[in-house]
């Protein structure tokens, strides 16, 4: 039996140590045969992942063990994690998630039919829970998500969201200092720096604010 493990982060900012590590230790201290741990960093909405791909469709086969620190670490899409589920057992492959104690179980070692059958059926119920809170928190996630582009576009701070600021606000009172002195024109200004027409007159705003007295050569 060949095992191999499966870890992905949302983003390439966040580690993959922690849980590669774990996948590590667990097949080390149960003498399991962990031949590699492939790894993604992606989203987990969909299984559309470069390295996903290769291990399920070239790499594991009928009898190997497939090992996941958490099941939101496989997907966070609860109908399409408990597709990829059903593949595996499809293709003959066990899906061991170490937060998941059920998982862990040989029930193909068990004797007793009724007693496997009752297993089966909370490993199957777990799985389908766990699926669930990954899509339930991804949900939130995006929600908060939501709502913060919401506020800041109200307090016309959506180009600090959408991409990086064009500059820094005191970069920009600085520029426009040329403008008050009567150097260039506010739309000379807004050209050079590249800004966009709402965008030059925010800066504007907040400079006006913190320096009213510009206000006395501003032409």
């Amino acid at each position: 039996m060949n095992v191999y493990g499966y870890h992905r982060t949302s983003t390439k900012e966040q580690h993959l140590d922690r849980g590669i590590e774990e996948i590590k230790t667990y097949c080390k201290e149960h003498q399991l045969n962990l031949i590699s741990i492939f790894t993604d960093q992606q989203t987990g909405k969909n299984f559309n992942r470069p390295r996903y791909t290769v291990l399920v469709e070239d790499v594991l086969r009928p009898g190997d063990t497939l090992i996941v620190t958490e099941l939101d670490r496989l997907g966070r899409s609860k109908r399409d994690t408990m597709k990829q589920i059903q593949r595996f057992r499809d293709m003959g492959v066990r899906l061991m998630v170490l937060e998941l104690p059920t998982t862990l179980m040989d029930l193909s070692k068990m004797d007793n039919s009724l007693a496997k059958l009752m297993m089966e059926t909370i490993n199957n119920m777990m799985l389908e829970l766990y699926a669930s809170m990954a899509q339930a928190e991804l949900e939130k996630k995006e929600k908060r998500q939501r709502e913060g582009i919401a506020m800041k576009k109200q307090r016309g701070e959506w180009d600090d969201y959408g991409r990086p600021a064009a500059i820094g606000q005191d970069e920009f009172n600085q520029a426009f200092a040329r403008v008050a002195s009567g150097e260039i024109t506010p739309t000379e200004l807004r050209n050079e720096l590249g800004l966009s027409h709402a965008t030059f007159y925010r800066y504007r705003k907040k400079c006006l604010e913190n320096f009213p007295d510009i206000l006395q050569t501003d032409r």
